[in-house]
């Protein structure tokens, strides 16, 4: 199992980006897809999720409205579009997956149960 996430960057208040993540050696059509971000000195946050199965999403009331997470037309891609983002935005992103937890509201919560992350991708939001 394998993931990288990509697309990362400076980017002023307001602006926009789009995250990501390939996966290998499963299919996000099989088990869900987390973006968790974690900010310097700060705990890691999950930040959206989409189901397996019904590509039902789910995000943090923080970034909710703002985010969007899809699966791409390559089959094992998901994206995270990020939009009118806000200094406090600014972490490391990762993508990530767990075959046992589901992709729901309260499992942005239980970062500490996924077992699988890519490598993080630096998101700067700053003037």
């Amino acid at each position: 199992v394998q993931l990288q996430a990509s697309g990362g960057g400076l980017v002023q208040p307001g602006e926009s980006l789009r995250l990501s993540c390939a996966a290998s050696g499963f299919s996000p059509y099989h088990y869900p897809i987390f973006w968790v971000r974690q900010a310097p000195g700060k705990e890691r946050e999950g930040v959206s999720c989409i189901s397996s199965n019904d590509g039902s999403t789910y995000y943090a009331d923080s970034v909710k409205g703002r985010f969007t997470i899809s699966r791409g037309t390559a089959k094992n891609t998901v994206y995270l579009q990020m939009n009118n983002l806000k200094p406090e935005d600014t972490a490391v992103y990762y993508c990530a997956t767990d075959f046992e937890t589901p992709c729901k509201t309260e499992t942005l919560g239980w970062t500490h149960r996924i077992d699988y992350w890519g490598q993080g991708t630096l998101v700067t939001v700053s003037s």
